[in-house]
């Protein structure tokens, strides 16, 4: 299994931050990611909302980046860690930028681009930047084909609804062939066949852990899914959040377990299909601890798991 690190202060989810993570600076963060790689962390996540409504912000919290951004940073901070969008809001950024902002990170990071998008659940925020809210599924179905065009084609055209070019010119490719890989974030059925139609990997929220292997069997299912490889990301903690950012007392997704308890958890998630998770912060007291801990993580817990 491969393992994520949890950058501290990338988000003030009331189910999981922690207070000494608010004083995490980005010049903090430029020093984890640089740390988790040479650790032996495989990925850096990155979660993104735009504009939060002030009726969430008590559990979502305020702290939000642009992945893409964010993402293009901590690749170029580091040199071998891959970067991923946990997750883009598809629908709330034209194709050609979002496709353009990947391409460009992933040009200039030799290949280390994952991009795990999501039609988002807050429709606050789609009202607020005027994207129809209960048009998502379709606007998102057309803005992840024209991406692969534009990334894929010497002359890329598309026509569509919602997003038409041709007679265009689009560089630099990215670095990985035919294109990024890319991921679906969320739980619903056409979540999972648009997953399998384009993805090569999954990233569920809500779904329970337990229920996770009878969906990844939907998935590859589908008529459209071609037995290609399949990574599956689901973090110890996230069944701790629930619709809304609802905070959820689930034990077995607790922080602060022993390591057998957390080896023989994963584990499961391995059985289950999952092929990629993280381990919750416990309570600790600052950067330094934090560090310690992301290293026990690795040097006790990553070799213990299937």
């Amino acid at each position: 299994m491969k393992f994520v690190f949890g950058m501290p202060h990338a988000i003030r989810l009331k189910a999981s931050m922690q207070p000494w993570e608010m004083a995490v600076t980005g010049a903090d963060q430029t020093r984890l990611a640089k740390a988790a790689e040479d650790m032996g962390y495989d990925m850096l996540a990155v979660p993104e909302h735009f504009l939060v409504p002030l009726s969430h912000v008590d559990l979502s919290g305020p702290h939000y980046f642009h992945a893409y951004a964010a993402m293009g940073y901590l690749a170029g901070a580091t040199s071998k860690i891959r970067v991923n969008s946990c997750i883009a809001i598809l629908p709330l950024q034209h194709p050609s930028i979002a496709a353009k902002a990947l391409s460009t990170i992933d040009w200039m990071s030799s290949g280390r681009v994952t991009a795990t998008f999501g039609v988002g659940w807050d429709k606050e925020e789609f009202d607020l930047l005027g994207v129809p809210f209960h048009e998502r599924g379709k606007i998102a179905d057309e803005y992840i084909a024209a991406m692969i065009e534009l990334w894929t084609k010497e002359k890329p055209e598309f026509e569509g609804k919602y997003v038409s070019f041709k007679n265009v010119a689009f560089e630099p490719k990215p670095i990985q062939k035919p294109h990024p890989p890319i991921w679906m974030g969320g739980d619903a059925d056409p979540v999972l066949r648009r997953a399998a139609k384009y993805a090569s990997g999954w990233m569920p929220f809500l779904t329970k852990p337990e229920k996770i292997k009878e969906r990844i069997e939907f998935i590859k299912s589908q008529p459209e899914f071609d037995g290609r490889p399949f990574d599956v990301s689901y973090g110890m903690g996230t069944s701790r959040v629930g619709e809304g950012h609802v905070v959820i007392d689930d034990p077995k997704a607790r922080a602060g377990q022993s390591a057998q308890e957390i080896v023989d958890r994963l584990n499961l998630f391995s059985e289950w299909g999952v092929t990629m998770s993280s381990v919750p912060i416990p309570p600790l007291s600052g950067i330094e601890a934090y560090l310690d801990y992301a290293q026990w993580v690795i040097e006790e817990i990553k070799p213990k798991v299937n």
